[in-house]
This record gives C-alpha cells, structure tokens and sequence, in this order.
C-alpha cells in the first residue's frame, strides 16, 4: 500500500508539472504573438524566442536612449530657448538658452518648481494657460523685465523683448519656445533714428527749396512756369513725406505725450471726416452708409482720430469701384486690453479697460493681395504697383492714373490707434470681396 500509494502521489505531482509547463509554454505563446515574427521565428523554442525578443526590445530601447540624449544635446546647444512645464506649470527641463534669456539661477535638471518662483512674468503664464486651456500651439510676443534682489544692480538689468511660441504636448504639458527680438528692435530703433535724423535735416533745405520755387513761379511765363509748377509739385510732395515720418517717430517716441484727450462723438466725427472726400466720392459715385450706434462718446485725441478715418477713407475711395457703398459699422464689446495692446505702447487707466468700441471700415474694392497682407502697416511700403496699375486699366479705364501715397498713411494710422490702447488689422471681407478694416479703441470715461 505505501509503494501505492507513492506511485500514485508522483505520477499526480508529474501530471500536475506537465500541466503547469503546458499553461505556461502557452502563456509565452500568446506574448510572442504580439511581437514581432520573421521566417525563422516558429522553427525556434519558446524560451529561445523570448530571450530573442527581449534582446530586440533592449537594443531598440538603447537606440531610443541615444535618440533622446541626442535631441536634448540639441536643444541644448540650439540658438532658441526652451522650457517644459508639467500639468502644475512646475518646470520639468530648460536648456542654456532658457535660462539665460529668463535668467534662471535657482534650478537644477531633475528638480520640481513652480515655474512662478524661478520666472514672474504675467504674459508667459498666461501663454501657457492660454494655450493648456486651447491645446492649440500660441505665440505672443511681449517686453520681459527680469526681476533683481539686489538693489543696487538693478540699473544693469536690461529688459528683453522676447517672442514665445508654446506647444501642448502629452499629459497636460506645455513645450515653450523662446526667441530674443532684442537685437531686431533695437535695430528697428535704430534705423528709425536714423531716418528720423535724416528727416530733420532736410526739412530745412526742402523749405528753402519752395520758397525759391514760388517766387520764380509769378515771375516767370509758360513754358518755363510749367517746370516750376511741377518743381513746386514734388517739394511739397517731399516736404510732405518728411512731416509724416517725423509725426510717426514722435507717435512712436511718445505716444502718450502726443495725444490730447477730450470727449469725442464718433458718429459725428466719422461723417465730418467723410465731408472732406464728398465732392470726390461723387465724382466716382459712391456713398457712404453708417450701422451700429447712434451716439457713442469715446475718450481720444479728436485730431488724431480724425486723421485715421481721412486716411481711411482716401484709401477706400481710391480702390472702390464706381457706384458702390462704403460701409462703416461701430458696436461695443468688452475685451481683455492685454489682447489690445503691447507693453511698450501707452496702457488706458483701469477705468478705461471696461468697455471698448469695434469700427469697421469695408469697402466693395480690389481688396488687398496675399502679398500684401502682411506689409500694408509697414513704414513705405505701397503694395504691388503693377498689380494696382493692371487692374485700374483694364477694369476701370477711367482711373487709370491711380494716386499713390507714400506709404506711410497705414503706418501712421496704426501707431495713432495702439496710441490710444487699441489694435487694428486688416484683412479682405468675404462680401464684398473689398478691404476690411476693423478698429479697437477703449471707450474711456467719456462713456460716464
């Protein structure tokens, strides 16, 4: 009975072993189903093919380490900045470039903050924010003031004017690119002291120019009045183009010291600007209509204001086609002011950020080409001259001698606006098929 029963118990416990190699010879069979299989993998044991297969995914697992040491060692050493930031906005990883522009000196690789303690800056938390809340990539651009412990250093500190484009990346992530524009600005800056310097200088001679060509003028009989006509002609035209850049530099300079704010009526300042260009509007048979509010009182500068819509409305008139409509419509809507307006213009008072008015100015004309969409509100320039001169001729016979400006009227347009805390853009209506201006000026205490 003993020799039985020991039989009995081994064959069971060689049952029972055969049973659990069965179950788990399958179990690997299932796993390396899910691998990868080639021509020899069958022929081969189920062990064979797992330490095959193991030693697949650890070589494949060293290329991955080495891929992304090599991206980092990039990022490293790229002329950009870079930041990364988790779910909580604590910083995970920042290469060289990062920290300099940021000037982050509290932090290692591997360590947890809050990216509010290393960096305070308003506009690149709300960059992140804005973009986590979109997940959709963002750029802004703005003036960062680096922050200074020391008292007596802070006269060194220089602000930076930097550009930030973020990304939204895996597990609420946010990838934040940073570029330095301060080098641009300054030599946008520079330039433009420049011109401006050269402008002041021949303002002088350019008078002395006219006056000598007016008192030739009433001495002198055709034909040699003629030459003086057209000399007369382009002095004042030169004298006039040097009026207007020195009024954009000192718009740029000082734009809240150039401004005189008063109580302003838009709907009647709008349609005494219209008043100047009547007599020519009807010559080319267009008319103006007005929507929106019926009296509206903004704070501004009425001179200022008046020269944006003359400037505006000698663009429309000059690109419309005969007998059509120039629209202007006004409506108020409320607006953060940081969407409005950049660090280095001129901020409206708290009270003045409640509440702003939208202007659109459309006509029924050629529109703006895509090439010059990007540049209508650069300093001279004046769009593609032979696309106007084509269209003028073999649309419109009769305007075939279209005026062109000096291209700074947009220009100086703009910078009167961002002047006053506000934004304009341009861009084709899809109507009309004709330029679209739309403007965003803060109401101000007038509205009380």
């Amino acid at each position: 009975m003993t020799l039985l029963a020991f039989l009995l118990g081994l064959a069971l416990g060689i049952g029972v072993w055969f049973w659990q190699k069965h179950r788990l010879q399958r179990q690997l069979g299932q796993m390396l189903g899910t691998l990868q299989r080639d021509a020899t993998s069958p022929a081969l044991p189920v062990v064979s093919r797992l330490r095959r297969e193991i030693a697949i995914a650890n070589q494949q697992r060293e290329m991955l380490e080495a891929e992304l040491q090599i991206k980092q060692w990039l990022l490293q050493i790229a002329p950009l900045g870079y930041l990364q930031v988790d779910e909580e906005n604590q910083l995970v990883w920042c290469n060289e470039q990062a920290r300099q522009l940021l000037q982050i000196d509290r932090w290692e690789p591997g360590q947890l903050r809050l990216l509010l303690e290393l960096v305070r800056s308003y506009e690149l938390d709300q960059l992140i924010e804005k973009t986590r809340y979109q997940q959709q990539p963002n750029i802004r651009e703005w003036v960062f003031h680096p922050s200074c412990l020391d008292g007596s250093a802070m006269g060194d500190v220089q602000a930076l004017t930097l550009r930030a484009s973020s990304w939204p990346l895996p597990e609420g992530e946010i990838g934040v690119f940073l570029e330095n524009r301060q080098p641009l600005v300054e030599l946008s800056q520079s330039r433009n002291q420049w011109f401006s310097d050269l402008a002041h200088e021949l303002r002088t001679p350019l008078t002395s120019i006219r006056l000598v060509a007016e008192a030739l003028q009433g001495r002198l009989e055709p034909p040699a009045s003629r030459w003086v006509e057209k000399l007369l002609h382009e002095t004042n035209r030169l004298i006039n183009l040097v009026q207007d850049w020195l009024e954009l530099s000192n718009l740029e300079k000082n734009p809240s010291k150039s401004l005189s704010y008063q109580p302003v009526e838009l709907r009647a300042l709008i349609h005494s600007a219209w008043q100047t260009f009547e007599l020519l509007a009807q010559t080319h048979q267009l008319t103006l209509t007005y929507k929106g509010l019926d009296t509206i009182w903004i704070r501004a500068d009425q001179a200022r204001l008046t020269q944006v819509f003359l400037n505006l409305f000698d663009n429309a008139i000059k690109h419309s086609h005969p007998q059509q409509v120039i629209q202007v419509e006004v409506t108020r809507l409320a607006e953060d002011i940081n969407t409005l307006t950049t660090s280095n213009l001129a901020t409206p008072t708290l009270d003045d950020r409640s509440s702003f008015i939208q202007i659109d100015i459309i006509d029924s004309g050629t529109g703006f080409s895509e090439t010059d969409m990007p540049h209508v509100f650069e300093r001279l320039y004046r769009g593609d001259a032979s696309r106007h001169k084509e269209q003028a001729t073999s649309e419109h016979p009769e305007r075939s001698s279209v005026t062109k400006g000096s291209g700074l009227g947009l220009a100086i347009v703009q910078q009167i606006i961002q002047a006053h805390g506000g934004s304009i853009k341009a861009t084709n209506h899809p109507k009309t098929g004709g330029a679209w201006l739309q403007i965003k000026l803060p109401q101000g205490k007038a509205s009380l």
